[in-house]
């Protein structure tokens, strides 16, 4: 099988180095190009077209890497948000403490972004319906609970 037929191999790398790092009690950062198109991140944090994203489980949650983006959510200066990394945006996995990690060659696949870009912004509409359907089920519930529960307490004479 020749390497065109191949599938990129930076996927693959991406989450053994994730896995490599977090296993020696290290943190992982990224270094994302954010001027990938189907880059979702803040912008207020962006430095020359670049942002270097901390990614260990303590910082985010709903960490997902699969074969197009890494995605998940983060809190920057106490405001949420949503990040949504294309592969192609990935310039470098290496853990804080000492460098150790990887930077990634261009590869053919992701020369054309647009090929990769749907299925992002398809992830993306789909986490934020989830978000506002979760946000609406809380809203309903909190409703009911302060409608149907009556005081606890009573007065006493």
């Amino acid at each position: 099988m020749s390497d065109e037929a191949m599938t990129p191999r930076r996927p693959y790398l991406v989450r053994a180095m994730y896995e490599w790092i977090l296993d020696n009690q290290l943190t992982p950062h990224l270094a994302v190009d954010a001027d990938y198109p189907g880059c979702q991140v803040p912008w207020q944090f962006v430095q020359d077209g670049q942002i270097i994203l901390n990614i260990s489980p303590t910082a985010v949650t709903n960490f997902t890497a699969d074969n197009n983006t890494v995605q998940f959510n983060a809190r920057f200066s106490g405001s949420p948000h949503r990040v949504i990394v294309p592969m192609g945006a990935i310039l470098a996995m290496y853990a804080r403490e000492n460098g150790a990690g990887t930077m990634f060659e261009p590869e053919p696949d992701y020369d054309n972004p647009s090929a990769i870009t749907p299925v992002s912004e398809a992830t993306a509409e789909s986490a934020k319906s989830e978000k506002a359907e979760k946000e609406t089920d809380t809203k309903k519930k909190e409703s009911q609970k302060k409608k149907s529960s009556g005081s606890h307490l009573r007065v006493v004479k």
